[in-house]
């Protein structure tokens, strides 16, 4: 008994034509197929924060790379491993290859919407970085002990944790804090000019020299 004839794969088993060069299927195989579609894995979403990410990194590793001869020296009669530049080199490099291979990646992908949604998730640590520069400025006016209570309970409050447990514990922690850094590791910080409205004495200098 023979065994039944097998049915022609599409595009694999149909036969060259006429005068077509070699290779060409195989070109176009390429070009058509990918390695998900050959391993059935869905296709990746990316936003339109991943691509401008992913185009900012790329550029910043190539203007690293350019101003590489600028920055670094390479020494003459030096063995390159311990040239200046090299190590230099060896990280730009990595970097563009790496951020060049994500920029394709996200090009690649399928665009999943939600700009707004990506904005604010990239704003958002620009945002705790206005708190603390808030908190630096605070510091020299109303003091080390004041100031960081004010922003560990800002901060909880802007988390969410907006009872008074958590209230407590965020100044329990800038007690914590000041008293560490500044009363016994002496960590030099201004001391703040509230202090000055308190009647001179032996008080006003405790609180200036410790908190």
């Amino acid at each position: 008994m023979s065994d039944p004839i097998a049915k022609p794969v599409p595009g694999v088993d149909i036969p060259p034509r006429p005068g077509q060069r070699t290779g060409t299927r195989f070109q176009r195989v390429l070009r058509t197929i990918s390695l998900r579609q050959v391993t059935g894995a869905p296709r990746r979403a990316a936003g339109p924060g991943e691509v401008i990410f992913a185009a900012g990194f790329f550029g910043l590793s190539l203007i690293l790379l350019l101003l590489l001869p600028f920055q670094t020296d390479w020494l003459p009669r030096t063995k390159a491993f311990v040239q200046p530049r090299f190590w230099p080199a060896v990280a730009t490099l990595t970097m563009l290859v790496f951020s060049a291979g994500y920029l394709l990646r996200a090009l690649a992908a399928h665009p999943s919407g939600g700009a707004w949604q990506e904005i604010k998730g990239c704003l958002r640590p620009l945002e705790f970085a206005a708190w603390f520069l808030a908190y630096v400025q605070l510091v020299p006016w109303a003091g080390y002990l004041l100031a960081t209570a004010l922003f560990t309970c800002a901060l909880s409050w802007r988390l969410g944790y907006r009872s008074l447990r958590w209230i407590g514990l965020a100044t329990l922690f800038a007690l914590g804090t000041v008293l560490v850094f500044r009363s016994l590791l002496g960590v030099n910080i201004p001391s703040g000019a509230i202090y000055e409205l308190l009647p001179p004495g032996g008080f006003r200098s405790f609180l200036m020299t410790r908190f």
